[in-house]
């Protein structure tokens, strides 16, 4: 308390004791696996392993290539933000190493009859480097140039300028200029020596031309390069630093996991996911999209589920079979291609936040850009699938391609249900988030009061949009903060203890109608 020995009027600011909590964010996907090419903006991680956020298709273009052979989660990427999907985090492994061959390129002569008569060539290996070639000025008007100047650029600055340059041999040629004297490039002439170089046919036709490197050399990608390291910011574990992230998907597994006969290694299979599966328990904020393997019939993705992968966790939902979407590409002329579905997937978890909530179950909805699937799935196949937590896609005539499952691939069944986890996931973060102001505060009834008051106005808000179950907000959630939570000794050992209860929505997965004939009888 402030003391006052002047008379006066004076004014003081009490803090309050009840705060907003604002809910936390459920719609961010982090992608695990290959890419085009790394960023080139960032010189500390030249190979682009630490996690990055992208917010549109087109962000991720720019910063990590387009769609690419042998990489899968561009097309995953591209599903993602297609189904509705706005924010994500891309982690990106590396699956190839520099050829180490110098880059070149062959220049265009301004006369069509000599073809390619110079050859550019980096002297360092896989150099980011381009020429500029422009005719010299004359000064006068009635001559046509007859020289040129070839500028080296290294990304994208002039760095070397080499003017007044012909095709000729000698001293003037453009082979005897820059060999020798250039420090990153030098020249072959390709012409043959009864061509006749005079006059105008000299020049080579202007543009800027950029050297043409040799193509990655893929390189084979462990299991460990998959998980990652926390402390080297990289693969899964790297995804630790992404505090928002609330959905993590590997799609470029089965490209990893393919051996040269074309089988999938079902034990490195088996090994990522549950890097993955352990990877979102410990942060408890976020839920694993996994992807059964390709090609199984329903008996056999049962099987593996059953007696080879052996999942049991609330943070991870698996989705059988796979689909198929656009090629992009154009490998091989095809003009379909499958791939996993955790992408689209993710996509659909994000518009389904966005629209409804993330209480509300995410299926039962279509998926966008998909042109069909791998397998069609009964519904007695399904019903094999679904109690072992499988989630099967499924197409549905007119009513188009739809998730038709919502479960975790947890025994417990408190947490059966993907949005029971993921909204129990948002309310443990918002409330951790949210209640820091608590810490440090005189622990009396002031505060338990006041941080009852707070979570209270966040769980009204929920049972007023309809994310928790009840008629009244006393049956949807309970908040207890008293003496009872909070005994001397417990205030004596630095603790507030508050107990939350909220009752969770559960989705109708049966909908069942009893329908039976209504007898007549006399009046």
């Amino acid at each position: 308390m402030p003391t006052y020995t002047a008379p006066g009027v004076y004014v003081e600011e009490v803090v309050s004791s009840q705060k907003v909590l604002s809910a936390a964010p459920t719609a961010v996907a982090a992608f695990v696996g290959f890419t085009e090419r790394a960023p080139a903006d960032d010189p500390d991680d030249p190979q682009g392993l630490a996690p990055r956020l992208v917010t549109s298709w087109s962000q991720f273009e720019s910063l990590y290539g387009g769609f690419a052979p042998g990489c899968v989660l561009p097309l995953s990427v591209y599903g993602y933000f297609a189904n509705g999907g706005s924010v994500a985090y891309i982690c990106r492994v590396p699956n190839t190493e520099p050829a180490g061959q110098p880059a070149r390129v062959e220049l265009p002569a301004s006369d069509r009859a000599l073809g390619l008569p110079v050859a550019v060539e980096s002297l360092e290996p896989d150099a980011d480097i381009s020429v500029e070639i422009s005719t010299d000025d004359t000064g006068d008007d009635e001559s046509a140039p007859t020289t040129f100047t070839m500028t080296v650029l290294e990304g994208g600055e002039p760095v070397e300028s080499f003017p007044g340059l012909d095709l000729s041999g000698g001293k003037g040629g453009v082979a005897a200029a820059v060999n020798g004297t250039s420090t990153r490039v030098k020249v072959d002439l390709l012409v043959q020596d009864d061509v006749d170089l005079s006059g105008q046919l000299e020049l080579i036709r202007p543009g800027v031309y950029e050297l043409a490197k040799a193509a990655p050399v893929p390189v084979p990608v462990t299991g460990r390069k998959f998980a990652g390291s926390e402390s080297a910011r990289a693969g899964i574990n790297g995804l630790a630093v992404a505090d928002d992230v609330t959905m993590v998907i590997v799609p470029d597994l089965v490209t990893a996991a393919t051996r040269e006969d074309g089988v999938i290694d079902l034990g490195m299979w088996k090994s990522v996911q549950t890097a993955l599966i352990s990877h979102c328990e410990q942060h408890g904020n976020r839920m694993a999209v996994l992807d059964a393997p390709p090609g199984m019939s329903p008996q056999q993705v049962k099987e593996w589920r059953s007696e080879v992968a052996m999942y049991d966790s609330a943070y991870a939902a698996l989705y059988y079979p796979w689909i198929k979407v656009d090629n992009p590409i154009g490998v091989n002329g095809d003009r379909e291609v499958l791939i996993p579905p955790s992408g689209h997937v993710a996509g659909v978890w994000a518009r389904t936040d966005e629209t409804r909530g993330v209480w509300k179950a995410p299926a039962n909805d279509t998926m966008r850009g998909v042109l069909d699937i791998e397998r069609n799935v009964t519904q007695n196949e399904q019903s094999l699938l679904n109690p072992i937590g499988i989630n099967c896609i499924r197409p549905f005539g007119t009513r188009g391609i739809r998730i038709w499952g919502a479960r975790t691939l947890a025994s417990d069944t408190d947490w059966q249900y993907i949005n029971v986890r993921r909204l129990f996931n948002m309310v443990e973060a918002s409330i951790l988030e949210g209640t820091q102001w608590a810490v440090f505060e005189p622990n009396d009834i002031t505060l338990w009061e006041g941080v009852k008051r707070t979570l209270d106005g966040f769980l009204r808000g929920l049972w007023s949009a309809g994310a928790l179950f009840g008629a009244s907000a006393d049956e949807a959630y309970y908040v207890k903060c008293d003496a009872e939570t909070n005994p001397p000794e417990s205030v004596d050992a630095g603790l507030l203890v508050v107990e939350v209860g909220i009752a969770p929505v559960k989705p109708a997965e049966f909908v069942v109608f009893r329908i039976s004939q209504k007898k007549q009888s006399a009046a």
